[in-house]
């Protein structure tokens, strides 16, 4: 009995063939993987690798001694979308969408309708190396508000190197709120004023013309978060928002130029974000991780992650308060006087800390780029003037230290001409005299002659030693760029006449902070500070990590001479014995110097143009304060014969500042008795 199998053998045929046809796909494929598409394969698996992704750190804030922000970093969102990506369904929030971002509904629609434009890649601008980590590519969900995770490929790099000199102005930081509208950008000018396109590009094959089709259009910047937030509950597809750090500065102009400025390309450009830079940056975060040929992420590979540290506070020495009076101050020297500049500083008598420092003219760093470049430099530490009389000072106080003059010493400055070393020197004088003129009184009324015979007495090498301690010709170090040392020539240089001449203040060059400091010297008791802005270094939870305290760097005078030249400057603002009657502050002694110098036009000293000083400290027998003011080039409202006198232009201010700073800063007057006699009798000589 034969038995038949289950299966036939038609049916055993067709499967071996199945089989076969199988195999000889998977070989078909495996030869068109590995052989025929072998290049394009491996270019796609290149593009996903490791990567190294930068996460941002959130740059520290500037602030002042009572802890006003003066800058600060705000995060903003730059929205953009994927023409790829949206969906039909979608175009029914279209409407509420452009409301949101006060964008019209037309330009909106222009963008979202741009699915199948294409850009030529060739066209596309190369980034500068500083935007490559300026933004981070936050996608609806992705983290939250708080971090900024940045990619040094982002495909959004572009737009906040476009954004990043865009930052607000406000005058409070209750006013650091959204833009009234924010910018539209797509094929038109950037905001920066470029005309960089606002998009990025598929990465993938280019088409026979080199193009590609278009992945991210941005739509508005300076989105505030709370209305990204809006945007989000949306649900757009394909509309995403980048998340950048904006450099603000609620006070505006307020200290500008000892705050300074980060520039478009977040560039530390001035100041103190310039100085400081190494503390306010901070350090970077960066993930490694992989992605994909679009150049996407692929989180699950991520192998390793740091986290960003964000930069360090610093707080200075200056108060906001006093910094404004400064700046209303130097609003009314602008407003009566027209001048070219004007300078204004007030320093802790003690300590040598700066209370404030302005200028005019000054600029708004939220629009540093709209000012001219010379606003933009610090002029109380870059310009160089001629001191003038209060030059003086270190002629009387070399004199006095070394034990040649007392403070009742007398000299001739009625002669029209003086001798020293067999030369006879001219010397033009100010004042008519009828008498032999005391220390005291050579300084009260600013003798030109009696400040020369008192410098002939102390000699061009002592004098020259006396004028370096005082710091003349040399950096303050200041913390701040450009800083001028000065014009102080070798004493071996100098002929009798230059040396007639630097004692009256004339062939010499000062900055306005060294002039600063050098009545500081009398007002600490023989002292120089080291004039320092910064006070604290604090981390991102508030803590100290340092602090800096006040730095006497040389004693150039003996307490007591300090004492003696600031009892005779004292006189300087009494009435019918001083130069600078309108310095005065009633109840207080107020000690000072003017000075008033010819500026230098076309190689010789002019008439018409003068620089005016007042360079003063009160109480006189205990100093709290240092006050100077330099007008430069006053026009309209001088003084005698159309000249800018300092006890007409300069003095003035310092009165009713110090009326001021007495009030805020609580500083008590001194009584001297001895003195109050010696006013009562008609002063002494």
């Amino acid at each position: 009995m034969s038995t038949q199998g289950f299966t036939s053998n038609h049916r055993i045929t067709a499967i071996v063939v199945v089989i076969g046809l199988c195999f000889t796909g998977v070989v078909l494929r495996l030869v068109d993987l590995h052989v025929l598409e072998r290049d394009r394969l491996l270019r796609v698996v290149s593009k996903a690798r490791l990567d190294i992704i930068q996460e941002n750190a959130r740059r520290g804030d500037i602030k002042d001694i009572n802890g006003k922000t003066l800058a600060t970093s705000k995060t903003q969102i730059i929205l953009g979308v994927d023409p790829q990506a949206l969906r039909p369904e979608d175009e029914k929030k279209w409407a509420k969408l452009a409301e949101l971002i006060r964008v019209p509904l037309k330009d909106l629609e222009t963008i979202f309708n741009t699915k199948s434009r294409k850009v030529a890649v060739s066209t596309k601008p190369t980034l500068p190396a500083q935007s490559q980590v300026a933004s981070a590519q936050l996608k609806p969900g992705s983290q939250d508000s708080a971090t900024g995770t940045v990619s040094a490929s982002s495909s959004v790099e572009a737009n906040a190197a476009e954004a990043a000199g865009e930052a607000l102005a406000a005058s409070s930081m209750a006013a650091l709120e959204v833009p009234a509208a924010p910018k539209f950008s797509f094929g038109a000018e950037a905001a920066d004023g470029s005309n960089e396109d606002a998009t990025e590009v598929l990465e993938e094959e280019a088409n026979e013309k080199g193009e590609r089709d278009i992945r991210w259009a941005k739509l508005c910047e300076g989105l505030d978060e709370s209305v990204y937030d809006q945007v989000l509950k949306l649900d757009v597809k394909g509309v995403y928002g980048n998340r950048v750090y904006r450099r603000v500065y609620p006070y505006k102009g307020l200290a500008s130029h000892v705050v300074g400025y980060v520039n478009k390309e977040n560039v530390a450009s001035a100041g103190m974000e310039r100085y400081a830079d190494f503390y306010l940056q901070g350090h970077k975060g960066w993930v490694v991780s992989e992605r994909d040929g679009r150049r996407r992420e692929l989180a699950q590979f991520r192998t390793r992650e740091v986290k960003p540290v964000d930069g360090y506070d610093v707080v200075l020495s200056l108060d906001s308060v006093v910094q404004n009076m400064v700046e209303e101050e130097l609003r009314y020297i602008a407003e009566k006087y027209k001048p070219e500049k004007a300078t204004i500083i007030v320093s802790d008598a003690q300590s040598g800390f700066l209370l404030a420092l302005g200028n005019y003219p000054s600029y708004n760093p939220n629009e540093y780029f709209k000012a001219d470049v010379s606003t933009l430099k610090n002029v109380a530490v870059a310009d160089i003037l001629e001191p003038g009389s209060t030059f003086k000072i270190i002629a009387a106080s070399a004199a006095l230290d070394l034990g040649l003059v007392n403070t009742g010493s007398t000299f001739n400055c009625s002669e029209e001409t003086l001798t020293y070393k067999g030369k006879v020197i001219g010397l033009r004088e100010d004042h008519k005299f009828e008498h032999p003129q005391s220390v005291r009184e050579i300084l009260s009324h600013s003798s030109n002659r009696g400040a020369a015979q008192m410098a002939f007495l102390v000699g061009e090498e002592r004098y020259f030693n006396y004028a370096k301690a005082f710091n003349i010709g040399k950096t303050t170090g200041f913390p701040t760029e450009s800083e001028s040392r000065g014009i102080l020539h070798p004493w071996e240089k100098w002929k009798p006449k230059d040396f007639s001449r630097i004692a009256m203040g004339h062939t010499v060059g000062v900055t306005p902070l060294q002039a600063h400091c050098a009545m500081g010297v009398i007002a600490s008791g023989g002292q120089w500070l080291r004039p320092q802005i910064i006070r604290e270094i604090r981390d991102s939870s508030g803590e100290v990590v340092f602090r800096y305290e006040g730095v006497a760097e040389r004693r150039v005078l003996q307490p007591t001479t300090a004492e003696k030249m600031a009892s005779m400057l004292a006189w300087v603002t009494i009435k019918n014995e001083g130069t600078a009657v309108s310095a005065a502050i009633e109840g207080f002694q107020v000690a000072g110097k003017t000075g008033t110098t010819q500026k230098i036009k076309d190689g010789a000293y002019s008439t018409r143009c003068h620089v005016a000083s007042f360079v003063g400290f009160f109480p006189a027998s205990r100093p709290a304060v240092v006050i100077s003011i330099f007008v430069d080039e006053a026009t309209t409202n001088l003084g005698p014969r159309g000249v800018s006198y300092g006890s007409a232009v300069a003095a003035p201010s310092f009165k009713h500042l110090g009326e001021q700073l007495a009030q805020y800063l609580n500083i008590k007057p001194v009584v001297d008795v001895k003195r109050q006699s010696a006013v009562a009798m008609g002063g002494s000589r």
